[in-house]
């Protein structure tokens, strides 16, 4: 059996954590090939080799790829599929938009957000948000499917893989890159920061949430915020954890005002550590939270925020 690992790269550069950690989770099913496929990747695959565990990395550098179109992207993993058992990808937009384009040309089905490799052909990932976990076994040919990162640790450096140059194949012209809108920060990206501050509704207002931000900058942590935060306006949607937002697992997380909706929850129960803020002793966050302060979040934040 090999594996066919799908890198994330963005700009040309390697997000090495969530490929680190997708690696980890496929690395018991065979040799693992990496694939960048990116406009400039080289020094990303150059990058990629260096993973413990990588037996070679294919290069595709080439402008078609640069933007994570699902159709050129796809088109070269299904010509390269022929030599693989299966193909993986961490669980991100990209891979998202790409991986049941490539399963459909195969004739396979996606095995969506997988949280453990039992065997070849045996996975589990999580349904009903979370509160249960479904074991899949596939009889596909090509097992085609997304890993769920958070779980996982990042597997390390040491590897001393090849790179291998791709030549890109036709574009079939289906879509075409418009316009990013990227929004940058000085603070650590959400999926993968070891420390999470997340508000909810209770924050109040948009204004009121920038005692989340002083929190979360004295931590060095990302911030992150409830659905109902961000539908109210208090947070922008990539700051949004939950199931139809980001999954984090950090080493820390701390919830403030934040209810627990189940959603909530799916998005953030698997973190090592929660610490959950509200003046509701009822409130279903302190179910799954390690410590629990029943407090007003106005005046328990900036009190913490002080003394750190």
């Amino acid at each position: 059996m090999a594996v066919l690992l799908i890198a994330e790269v963005a700009g040309g550069v390697l997000n090495a954590d969530a490929t680190g950690k997708a690696l980890a989770a496929v690395a018991g099913l065979g040799d693992v090939t990496v694939l960048c496929a990116s406009a400039g990747c080289g020094g990303a695959a150059e990058e990629a080799a260096k993973l413990a565990g990588v037996a070679k990395v294919l290069c595709a550098d080439d402008a078609a790829y640069g933007n994570d179109l699902a159709e050129p992207v796809a088109d070269l993993i299904v010509s390269l599929a022929g030599d693989y058992s299966h193909i993986a990808a961490p669980s991100t937009a990209a891979s998202k938009s790409i991986l049941p384009r490539v399963a459909a040309l195969l004739d396979a089905m996606v095995i969506s957000e997988v949280t453990a490799v039992v065997d070849a052909d045996t996975f589990e990932r999580p349904i009903y948000a979370g509160n249960a976990i479904q074991t899949v076994k596939s009889s596909d040919d090509k097992k085609v499917m997304t890993i769920r990162t958070a779980g996982f640790d990042a597997a390390g450096e040491g590897g001393t893989a090849s790179v291998e140059k791709l030549a890109a194949v036709a574009n079939p012209g289906l879509s075409e890159w418009v316009s990013d809108a990227v929004a940058s920060s000085d603070r650590p990206e959400l999926t993968s920061a070891g420390v999470v501050v997340s508000g909810g509704r209770g924050v109040g207002s948009e204004e009121d949430f920038k005692i989340i931000e002083a929190l979360a900058d004295k931590l060095n942590a990302a911030v992150g915020a409830s659905r109902a935060a961000v539908d109210s306006g208090y947070a922008p949607n990539d700051w949004q954890v939950g199931q139809t937002g980001k999954v984090v697992a950090p080493d820390l997380y701390v919830a403030v005002g934040i209810s627990g909706a189940i959603q909530h929850l799916a998005g953030m129960k698997d973190s090592k550590i929660i610490v959950a803020i509200n003046k509701d002793e009822e409130a279903p966050i302190f179910q799954v939270a390690d410590f629990g302060l029943v407090a007003d979040l106005f005046d328990a934040v900036p009190e913490l925020t002080g003394k750190l």
